[in-house]
């Protein structure tokens, strides 16, 4: 897996990173949730039903688990962490919407212990790209954020993979240009002449396209 390593700009981060931004709105809710379930499991419990003592326990178990939710997402929301943990990946600018943009990144959805990649299209809608225009075509250097949304692992796929640009971490161009250095031109063409995929990924339930690895330049072969 292709790292990138460099000075992860909290502040910026936090102003603009939408990925932490997501993982803080998951953590306030999980805690109002957790309130929620509380409330209505005292609730329950004063009803003093047998029904009533079925429910309390649903209810009460969902609180925990809302609970460890709302503790553990900070953890995952440290913006030096999730840069840390990806891999570096190409995304380009496909089309634009008014205020956003609309990336399609080149990303390998295979699990660690899988025989070789497996690699995919996915999108993302953005707000902000410092650092960037939004010129269909421009080359965005992110890493991945992979999420396994099973409590266990399942098959060789990650079920979620994303694109965070490298610019949502820092307000260096250098740094950024760098990445885009760092990404093989093959992966970028790939990604270029297909930029009519995007609206066909954006359409599909899984919000990813896997290519067929016989179609794939030499140097993604594995």
């Amino acid at each position: 897996m292709r790292r990138f390593e460099f000075a992860v700009d909290r502040d910026h981060a936090r102003a603009v990173n939408e990925v932490a931004a997501d993982l803080r709105r998951l953590r306030v809710l999980a805690y109002a949730a957790a309130v929620v379930m509380g409330l209505g499991t005292a609730l329950l419990i004063w009803v003093n039903h047998p029904w009533s003592w079925l429910l309390a326990v649903a209810f009460a178990v969902g609180a925990v688990t809302a609970m460890f939710i709302g503790y553990w997402t900070p953890h995952r929301s440290r913006v030096d962490k999730l840069y840390a943990a990806g891999a570096l990946v190409p995304a380009v600018v496909s089309e634009t919407d008014g205020d956003s943009a609309t990336l399609l990144a080149l990303v390998d959805l295979a699990k660690p212990d899988t025989a070789g990649p497996r690699y995919a299209l996915v999108t993302r809608t953005v707000r902000s790209l410092p650092g960037h225009s939004t010129r269909a075509g421009e080359r965005v250097p992110a890493v991945t954020v992979r999420i396994d949304r099973a409590p266990g692992s399942v098959g060789d796929l990650w079920q979620s993979v994303s694109a965070m640009p490298i610019a949502w971490g820092t307000r260096d161009v250098a740094t950024i240009e760098r990445a885009r250095d760092a990404i093989g031109e093959a992966e970028w063409k790939l990604l270029t002449d297909n930029l009519d995929l995007a609206a066909k990924v954006r359409g599909v339930d899984a919000k990813r396209l896997l290519l067929d690895p016989q179609q794939l330049p030499e140097e993604l072969r594995g």
